[in-house]
């Protein structure tokens, strides 16, 4: 399925004018490279104006070499899912325009139907060989055959704004100046929206000479993958109108995709590597999850109230000097009750009922729906449930209000079959007085992968030979699930109920029901000091 991450393109300046202003701007101008959606997007989510499709990434991102092995409707192919996912214009690296005008011709034709802003094309022959690859051994085009492609670029094109592109490779071949000019004048009298001067050398001396003797209004293009320690100021004082930035998406990409393999080819662990690379949530973020979850809602009735989410809130901060619910904590920009909300929305949970208590008047959201504990002083997390016990009366993900986590954990307990699922942590500290420890009937065991652990008992001090783990404090409910929690809230004396800590209660639920366990390691916070707050920015 495409998304399209485009805003309203009836407001929106469309992106060839985009591009065409960026070409005709007096401020220096920058692309970034990119070879897919993904890097397309993040391209855009960086800051940058405009992106550049670069032959060289798109043909690596497919493991073939940059001689036209990847066919230019392939290219197109890949063009398509860059365009629907970004809203900035895009410049294609159009090599020679893959054969001679009639191929130009239609080659127009397909990127202007995918919204693309410009095609830029080098005036060598077909198939292209790169430029940094035995460069004084190609030959170059024609002046006159590639000015009639450039015409005929030109004379395709509906969009009057559309931007073409004529890249200059006389100094890679060792020409030199005279010849770069004469070509770099007769391509602007052809049409050309802007000259790209390419040069291969470690210092711009090619640039500079070429902009001191240029003449013409046509802006200036180029790309200094050689020339890279170049002040940019000093582009800027040449008059250079856009600099491009190659192929660096694709070698940092390259380069942390080897780290991360090796890593866990060596380690033969996930370990490692899990907080140093995206998480998957960013995955979904950048694929627009949101989008989708919310078109859900609309689209497929019934959808949100298969499942809902209970957030209980209600407890005090024990973090000196904090002021608010520790629910509204800010991490990464966003509360630690709209991270929670996002991941139940990304499981398709829109209906979320929040217990709140201390400072509740400061814990806000029109994202979710409240019911107050205003005994949250002398009362725990199974009051706060008990206080929404009718609003189980379907499947549940059920959680703590203070933890930040990763969203695969509510995956976990979804796709398990039990009726009542927790999440477990193997890897907690077993000495505290604090922690919901939890004994299991089967410790973790990474070599086995069919394991079915039960809870056997929950509390907050444990011989660490038995505790298998620590309840993270998320929790999944079948509608069976949903209907043992209230008949085992419903069964505890009231004058019981307000002090009955969470483990006690899921260890009595466990004796009418089976409360199923799936175990992660590490990736969740309990924020309950400063240096939880902190490290929750990690998760």
């Amino acid at each position: 399925m495409m998304i399209d991450l485009q805003t309203n393109t009836t407001t929106q300046q469309r992106k060839t004018s985009q591009l065409r202003a960026l070409f005709q701007r007096p401020e220096l101008a920058f692309l970034m490279e990119a070879h897919n959606g993904l890097s397309a997007r993040l391209v855009e989510e960086t800051g940058f104006a405009g992106i550049w499709a670069s032959g060289l990434a798109i043909s690596a991102s497919m493991g073939v070499r940059d001689n036209n092995e990847a066919s230019w409707t392939q290219v197109v192919d890949t063009l398509e899912f860059m365009s629907d996912a970004t809203s900035i214009p895009i410049l294609l690296d159009g090599d020679t325009g893959y054969g001679n005008f009639n191929n130009v011709r239609r080659l127009i034709k397909k990127l202007e139907q995918r919204d693309i802003a410009g095609v830029c094309l080098e005036d060598k022959l077909f198939p292209k060989t790169n430029s940094f690859l035995n460069g004084e051994q190609q030959e170059l085009a024609d002046v006159s055959e590639f000015c009639g492609k450039i015409k005929a670029a030109k004379d395709t094109q509906s969009d009057p704004d559309f931007s073409v592109v004529a890249r200059i490779e006389a100094f890679i071949v060792g020409m030199g100046l005279s010849e770069a000019l004469d070509r770099a004048y007769a391509y602007a009298d052809a049409g050309a929206d802007a000259i790209l001067v390419h040069s291969k050398k470690a210092v711009p001396d090619d640039i500079v000479e070429f902009m001191q003797a240029w003449k013409s209004p046509v802006p200036v293009v180029i790309v200094p993958t050689k020339y890279y320690a170049t002040p940019t100021d000093q582009f800027r004082n040449m008059g250079i109108s856009t600099v491009i930035w190659a192929n660096h998406s694709i070698r940092s990409a390259m380069s942390a995709m080897q780290t991360t393999m090796k890593t866990i080819y060596e380690t033969e662990t996930l370990k490692d590597v899990e907080n140093k690379i995206s998480s998957v949530s960013d995955i979904f973020r950048i694929q627009g999850a949101d989008e989708l979850a919310e078109a859900e809602t609309q689209y497929l009735p019934g959808y949100n109230t298969q499942l809902s989410g209970i957030i209980l809130a209600a407890g005090a901060s024990r973090i000196d000097g904090l002021s608010g619910p520790k629910s509204m904590l800010s991490v990464h920009g966003k509360s630690i009750l709209d991270h929670q909300v996002d991941h139940l929305k990304r499981f398709g949970i829109g209906q979320v009922t929040v217990v709140r208590g201390h400072d509740k008047e400061k814990m806000v959201s029109d994202r979710v729906s409240f019911v107050d504990n205003d005994a949250y002083a002398t009362t725990s997390e199974v009051q706060s449930l008990s206080l929404v016990a009718d609003r189980l009366d379907t499947a549940a993900v059920i959680s703590y209000g203070d933890i930040v986590y990763k969203h695969y954990f509510i995956h976990e307990c979804l796709s398990h079959p039990g009726d009542v699922v927790l999440v477990v942590d193997v890897e907690c500290a077993k000495t505290d007085t604090w922690r919901d420890y939890v004994q299991a009937s089967e410790a973790f065991n990474p070599m086995q992968l069919q394991q079915a652990p039960t809870l056997v008992q929950m509390v907050r001090a444990m011989n660490p030979d038995q505790i298998t783990g620590e309840f993270v404090g998320l929790m999944k409910t079948t509608k069976t699930g949903s209907r043992a929690i209230q008949a085992a809230l419903a069964s505890v004396p009231e004058s019981e109920l307000a002090t009955m800590t969470m483990p006690a209660f899921l260890t009595r639920l466990s004796q009418t029901i089976a409360v199923h366990i799936v175990y992660v390691q590490g990736g969740w916070v309990d924020v309950n000091t400063l240096s939880d707050w902190t490290a929750a920015a990690d998760v």
